[in-house]
């Protein structure tokens, strides 16, 4: 596709606890805002009504800073809307994908609602506009994880899932117990630097020798059990903090390798929030050095909620016609499976 033939999409995310918009010509990211709702601190985890009342309050001024970031580039220049509909807080989906409409409508242009969890896979894609499938993704977040056999857009299969708590999920469970703040993952990152994760060994809940599925859920409970009704040193709570991570980076390390071996792709993708640590990171880029296989994997900017990852999956679907009616509801339970689009 030539330069010029690129779509201009503007995407929107709402989902969460950010409100995100960006403007994308193909992969290229024009421009990219993220408001963070720095309200929920104070309590430890999302406030679902606080949520939707600041993505009410955000999001026009937003949406403006958006254009105003992308010189030339006017509201009705865009070919599409792309806006995510699930999963998420319901009242935080509706102000992004009701807003979405309501601009649709006015400029006279195709929604496309995407799957938020689906479009954490296309991230990548921003880094590396030629990537293709087939490729294995490990998608790792506050509320998934799991490995898909990716053989092309809307197209792949769930080879494992979490059976409980996700792994972004249990950082965050896991900083709560230790009272080091919110959010659990990028504190604990940080924190593991200062840590020795010999000095506190938490199990390692592989399943059984051939399963790619995952369960964090014990893991957390073994950290509760040992920290309860007692009182740690900062470098403890380092400690703790550093044997809890390598406990789950040793599992995800594990389930792509099994997945490597049994579909034998050579391109391996890591999306997700949990996909910015570090230690995750080092982890799979030395597994891929052994393994000979290439490991793709978004800016630190991309791996969280943000709108360019819609954009981009907006993109995809643009190109190959795939538009949403404007009676396509919010999901908050929304599959990875399930879809809302014409064509």
């Amino acid at each position: 596709m030539s330069e010029n033939n690129k779509p201009l999409i503007l995407g929107i995310e709402s989902s969460c606890d950010e409100t995100s918009v960006a403007l994308l010509k193909g992969f290229d990211v024009l421009s990219h805002v993220i408001y963070s709702q720095l309200i929920h601190k104070e309590y430890g985890g999302v406030v679902p009504e606080l949520a939707s009342r600041e993505h009410e309050t955000a999001i026009s001024r937003v949406v403006d800073k958006a254009f105003s970031d992308a010189p030339g580039i006017r509201p009705e220049n865009v070919d599409a809307i792309a806006v995510t509909y699930g999963p998420g807080l319901m009242g935080a989906l509706l102000v992004g994908l009701n807003f979405a409409k309501g601009l649709a409508i006015a400029l006279n242009k195709p929604l496309i609602a995407i799957n938020h969890v689906e479009a954490h896979l296309y991230a990548p894609f921003l880094e590396f506009p030629d990537l293709n499938p087939p490729m294995l993704c490990l998608l790792v977040s506050g509320g998934h994880t799991m490995l898909m056999d990716v053989r092309g857009i809307r197209d792949f299969t769930i080879l494992g899932q979490t059976l409980d708590d996700a792994a972004g999920e249990s950082f965050d469970k896991v900083a709560r117990l230790l009272k080091i703040g919110y959010p659990g993952g990028p504190v604990i990152d940080r924190l593991s630097e200062k840590g020795n994760a010999e000095a506190v060994v938490f199990p390692r809940p592989y399943l059984n020798k051939d399963s790619l599925d995952f369960s964090f859920s014990g893991l957390k409970t073994a950290v509760l059990n040992y920290t309860r009704d007692k009182v740690f040193t900062d470098q403890e709570i380092a400690d703790i903090a550093a044997g809890f991570q390598a406990s789950v980076v040793d599992v995800l390390e594990e389930k792509v390798r099994r997945a490597v071996v049994s579909t034998n792709h050579k391109n391996v993708i890591l999306a997700g929030g949990v996909a910015a640590n570090r230690l995750l990171r080092h982890r799979l880029r030395e597994l891929s050095e052994k393994m000979d296989i290439k490991l793709y994997y978004p800016p630190l900017k991309y791996c969280t909620d943000n709108a360019a990852m819609i954009a981009a999956a907006g993109v995809l679907y643009y190109e190959k016609g795939w538009t949403s009616e404007l009676t396509v509801p919010a999901v908050p339970n929304l599959r990875i499976y399930d879809y809302s689009y014409t064509g």
